[in-house]
């Protein structure tokens, strides 16, 4: 990967292809969560794909101190102004949904599309409990150490079995996730709790925008459902897509159909 610097923080990215910009903003806990998606066929002809590490995850610095959502949405229009890129798709996933939502918020003209993956937005009753689990989860980090936690998240997100299905679709991944895992629940987490901003403006996002659900997601935790549904009553200009046999862990669990459905089924290029 390469770097950019800027305000003294360093970013790592890797760019592929050419064409119109597809920007992708991974979750927390894994910095190259969306390696099996860039790996398909699909995006290798007429896009120019962008991936990057969030600061404070993989080959990017982890500096000190407390992480915002606006922050992060900084730095993405950082990146995007090194790479000359005027106005982008942007594909966020999970925390990195509510970064691409800030970003649309913020700079509403360098956003063409949206594509939200199981955006962390707390809604209703299951968003209380949600924002409970990361205070929780905090708290447990401290108790419990990275692995145990990382073990608990991964677990109620994506089912007991994630471990081996993880370790097939990313090598390394786990690991990866459990020396990052100071950011996610010390720096990220607890001080921004996702997803504020985009819930209490969504008048403001008028670019259409993809709303994707693991068809799984449901049964492990009402809250995937509940945002869901939430965001296409939000957003005029969104359109649903259900991603068969995945829970969070969208884009590693079935990267194929993934990458049909952004780009065949009124996803980012329409």
């Amino acid at each position: 990967m390469e770097t950019v610097s800027f305000n003294g923080v360093s970013l790592a990215y890797e760019v592929h292809g050419r064409g119109e910009a597809v920007l992708f903003v991974h979750g927390a806990l894994i910095a190259d969560a969306f390696r099996p998606l860039l790996a398909r066929t699909e995006l290798a002809e007429g896009f120019r794909c962008i991936a990057y590490h969030r600061r404070g995850y993989g080959g990017s610095d982890h500096p000190p101190g407390e992480l915002s959502l606006e922050r992060h949405a900084e730095d993405t229009l950082h990146l995007l102004d090194h790479l000359d890129v005027e106005r982008a798709h942007v594909v966020g996933h999970s925390y990195g949904g509510c970064v691409a939502a800030q970003l649309a918020l913020d700079v509403p003209d360098r956003v063409h599309t949206l594509a939200l993956l199981e955006p962390a937005i707390p809604v209703g009753e299951s968003g209380v409990a949600y924002r409970e689990s990361l205070r929780k989860g905090a708290r447990r980090f401290r108790e419990v150490g990275a692995e145990a936690i990382i073990d608990e998240f991964m677990t109620a997100r994506d089912g007991p079995d994630y471990r081996a299905r993880l370790d097939v679709a990313m090598p390394g991944a786990f690991e990866q996730a459990v020396a990052d895992a100071a950011t996610s629940f010390e720096a990220e987490l607890p001080p921004s709790t996702p997803g504020p901003s985009a819930k209490r403006r969504p008048g403001r996002i008028h670019h259409p925008v993809l709303v994707v659900l693991g068809e799984r997601s449901p049964k492990l935790w009402s809250r995937f459902a509940d945002t869901h549904d939430a965001l296409l009553r939000w957003f005029p200009s969104s359109e649903a897509f259900i991603l068969p046999g995945a829970t969070h862990g969208l884009h590693q669990q079935n990267p194929g159909d993934m990458a049909r459905g952004l780009w065949h089924s009124g996803g980012v290029i329409r």
